[in-house]
């Protein structure tokens, strides 16, 4: 089988198509036939810096869709031939996927393969962010970094969706702006000037609730855009910044509280939580509340234009590899 690996960080040229062995599916996994398999921001740190890499080569990939190819010993729930999407914890990069049927999602009816590519990172990630972290409540008002990447264009339509007052986003540059106001957001600021922005829309009340992929600096600035009683959620560090702490004195005095999100750890830790996560957040597609639009496709061989148009800030929506060519 045709697959996409690694063997020294680096920039996108670093990416090399290689043959493989085609995988066997292990006690409580599966093989899937890959379709389409989608690119994420977590896939370049991998190449770049060696972000979740545990040694080379190294083929990355988080999310997958396809037909399962061959089920492992003791798997009875899913059999072959079955359209599915899974969450990997690297691999996807291939023709062939192994998949823990734990991460196996049976696509519901009515919900394409392509489409089904976009689903497994991005939108249980945002749907975590707004309602089971966020704890978003309707009337209140929201902020979204990153609003014109994946889990940002799913974000504003669930904050939407869910009757929030206001929805901001944040776009690293105006360009962005249009694609962002298109999926649910009522204003949309650059990241130079979002908190000054903040203040200017809410009469200097702040917004009850931030989610930052970024980290850093603008985590910070974030939490003093916060309202009383506002929380803050991190699910990333864009910025490759140094952790950073934050304690009571920056939370007491008006009741801020600041939480966390990776799906990849919720993944490794509470496989059944992020099952029903999933399941809950998959049918926000089918009944109509979120889109997620594939604004760029590339044939597995291209993965690395599919990394240098990510890379180079200036995508929207979602990446997609087509492995079929």
């Amino acid at each position: 089988m045709r697959a996409v690996e690694f063997q020294e960080y680096g920039d996108p040229e670093v990416l090399q198509l290689v043959t493989a062995e085609t995988p066997q599916p292990g006690p409580g996994q599966v093989t899937i036939d890959a379709a389409y398999v989608g690119v994420n921001f977590a896939d370049l740190k991998a190449r770049a810096e060696g972000y979740r890499v545990d040694s080379l080569p190294f083929r990355p990939g988080l999310e997958v869709s396809g037909r399962i190819r061959a089920v492992g010993p003791g798997v009875e729930e899913l059999h072959p031939g079955q359209e599915v999407a899974a969450l990997v914890n690297t691999g996807a990069y291939a023709e062939v996927v192994v998949a823990e049927t734990t991460t196996v999602f049976p696509l519901p009816e009515g919900l394409d393969l392509r489409t089904a590519a976009t689903l497994p990172t991005v939108l249980p990630t945002a749907y975590a962010l707004l309602h089971e972290v966020g704890r978003l409540r309707a009337g209140e008002s929201v902020l979204v970094h990153g609003a014109a990447g994946g889990i940002g264009t799913a974000a504003g339509q669930l904050a939407r969706a869910a009757g929030a007052d206001a929805v901001y986003g944040v776009v690293s540059s105006t360009a962005k702006s249009g694609h962002a106001l298109k999926h649910g957001y009522d204003e949309v600021f650059t990241t130079d000037t979002f908190s000054e922005d903040v203040r200017r829309a809410t009469g200097g009340r702040g917004v009850d609730l931030i989610l930052d992929p970024v980290g850093g600096d603008t985590l910070r600035r974030g939490l003093d855009t916060l309202t009383v009683f506002g929380r803050l959620v991190s699910f990333g560090n864009a910025s490759g910044a140094e952790p950073w702490h934050v304690g009571q004195p920056e939370l007491y005095a008006r009741g801020r509280s600041v939480g966390g999100f990776s799906i990849l750890a919720l993944a490794q830790s509470a496989p059944e939580a992020l099952r029903s996560l999933t399941e809950r957040a998959f049918r926000t597609v089918t009944d109509g509340s979120v889109s997620l639009p594939v604004t760029a496709e590339f044939p597995l061989s291209e993965a690395a234009e599919a990394h240098r148009l990510m890379g180079g800030r200036t995508s929207t929506g979602k990446l997609l590899l087509r492995i079929a060519d």
